[in-house]
């Protein structure tokens, strides 16, 4: 009777597993997946993520112009000028570090393109790698 109830517990806890995440389209048509809800009196829908695929994540808005631009993934929130304090260069360094780390691992990685979620294949990883390394050196070569 005991192994039935843990058993019980365990495959009703199973869904609680599975993390929750909601995706919602701003004015500009930008689609946003986040881990917490958008902003009150946004339209969004939940999604239950299972898998293990990683999304690279955006890099802090800059005003660098960079050779590899037209090919990265546009950016999860509208352009807007970022004021270059310590705090905005260590969460740009932060993030680019982490985007290269993820880049040169061996796992899948999943950026934006068109609207949808795309598996990036190895000559879009080289270009983001490339692009990734070179805002780090530019803005992080000292941190």
């Amino acid at each position: 009777m005991r192994r039935l109830l843990i058993a019980t517990t365990l495959l009703l806890a199973a869904p609680l597993v599975a993390a929750q995440a909601y995706k919602w389209t701003d004015a500009n048509g930008t689609v946003h997946y986040a881990d917490t809800p958008p902003p009150q009196g946004t339209k969004y829908n939940k999604v239950t993520t299972t898998g293990t695929v990683e999304p690279l994540a955006a890099p802090a808005t800059s005003t660098a112009n960079t050779e590899g631009a037209a090919a990265a993934p546009k950016p999860s929130q509208p352009a807007a000028p970022v004021a270059d304090t310590p705090e905005n260069r260590a969460k740009l360094c932060s993030t680019l570090k982490n985007n290269l780390d993820v880049l040169k691992g061996s796992g899948p990685v999943v950026m934006e393109q068109d609207g949808q979620q795309k598996v990036m294949d190895a000559n879009q990883r080289q270009q983001q790698q490339t692009s990734a390394q070179a805002q780090y050196q530019q803005f992080c070569a000292g941190n």
